[in-house]
């Protein structure tokens, strides 16, 4: 976010970190549920989704911008959330109904 707002609006870059987020993730759960497919897609996107939050809620808000406002902005947090939930959760199901066929 930090580069994103640097090179162009604040609003670009919460568009691009609101569609990059979930894109990351699901390449992330696709190499996760390949190489080690330990939990459900369930628990994986709520693990993937809660370690997110937390390290937003210390490192990022509270560490680096030394605030919370953040955590008011839909589109900068929440949206992102939501979709690294949904984007881990469809990807491990995908990959767990492939691997059972």
């Amino acid at each position: 976010m930090g580069i994103g707002i640097a090179v162009t609006t604040v609003e670009n870059a919460l568009i691009f970190h609101a569609i990059g987020a979930p894109v990351f993730f699901s390449i992330v759960s696709s190499i996760y549920y390949r190489r080690f497919n330990y939990t459900t897609p369930v628990l994986t996107a709520a693990i993937f989704t809660g370690f997110v939050m937390v390290v937003d809620f210390f490192v990022v808000a509270l560490l680096i911008n030394r605030s919370l406002e953040m955590f008011a902005s839909v589109l900068g947090t929440w949206v992102p959330f939501a979709l690294i939930f949904a984007s881990s959760y469809l990807t491990g199901l995908l990959i767990v109904r492939r691997s059972d066929r």
